[in-house]
């Protein structure tokens, strides 16, 4: 009985209250039965050496009753006191779990579960890595309540434009990763260059400010034989390559240098700041 009880537990589900009253009915029902075989065992070979102060057929049914009122409802209602017990247990890790998941400013998943995502992760999708534009100057002029807010407001922003086929997380200070799936890699190119058009244009008020900012963004593709490291190193270059061309932009791993010095010819103020960030793309690629 032990071994079954610790089987329930093992694998019942105790999440719901309904769950914890169908497992202490269970018990029940076994402790009847346990008891049954018992009396069967037991009351016969007594009767037949005459050591009943009854007769044998009064002597089962005073045993059957009993079994029933005695070890069905102590098995019962001990059963019902361990199945709350695991009900409330099963809620806490529940709960548990979800906090060691989830970013606490944002409500967004943290960089461990997005790891653990982004490992499960199909072909034919891609990863993208939004950083939002000088946020630590936001939180030098507006304090770090408004820098809060815009993390908030981003956070919002990124669950409203992406749906259940994505997964959205904050993988620390400014910083959010999507991974993009279920689409051509033109209509996920085109989403993810919605939501940064989205985030420039809108203003978000925090604490008596009304705060404009904008988003860069590096896109890796998921593909069959491609390490998720590798995407990941790859999505990360592309976001810098896009904060080297100006930021407000969304840059795709096969856009290349060739793009990159292009841009910064037309970005760049001077000869002196184009050859910075030509500097930086280099040392971004690995050159």
């Amino acid at each position: 009985m032990r071994n079954w009880m610790s089987l329930q537990a093992d694998f019942g589900d105790f999440q719901y209250r309904r769950h914890v009253y169908l497992f202490a009915l269970k018990m029940s029902f076994v402790a009847v039965i346990l008891s049954g075989f018992i009396i069967a065992l037991t009351i016969p070979p007594l009767g037949f050496l005459g050591l009943l102060p009854v007769t044998l057929s009064h002597a089962i049914g005073f045993g059957a009753i009993l079994s029933w009122l005695v070890g069905g409802t102590v098995s019962g209602m001990l059963s019902l006191a361990a199945g709350f017990t695991m009900h409330e247990l099963t809620l806490s890790r529940a709960e548990f779990e979800k906090l060691s998941r989830t970013d606490t400013l944002s409500g967004l998943l943290n960089r461990r579960a997005f790891t653990e995502a982004l490992d499960k992760a199909e072909d034919n999708a891609s990863l993208v890595i939004f950083d939002v534009d000088r946020f630590k100057a936001i939180n030098d002029r507006f304090g770090h309540a408004c820098g809060d807010a815009v993390i908030t407001a981003v956070s919002s922003i990124l669950t409203s434009a992406f749906d259940e086929m994505c997964v959205v997380a904050r993988l620390g200070g400014e910083e959010f990763g999507v991974i993009v799936g279920g689409e051509l890699l033109e209509s996920r190119m085109e989403l993810i260059e919605g939501v940064r058009t989205r985030i420039a244009s809108g203003v978000i008020a925090a604490d008596g400010h009304d705060i404009r900012i904008t988003v860069s963004g590096g896109v890796a593709d998921l593909v069959a034989g491609r390490s998720k490291q590798m995407v990941y190193a790859s999505a990360d270059r592309a976001l810098y390559l896009a904060k080297a061309l100006g930021r407000n932009r969304v840059v795709h791993e096969r856009e290349g240098l060739h793009h990159a010095w292009h841009g910064l010819a037309e970005n760049g103020p001077d000869a002196e700041t184009r050859a910075k960030g030509s500097d930086n793309v280099m040392q971004a690629y690995g050159i």
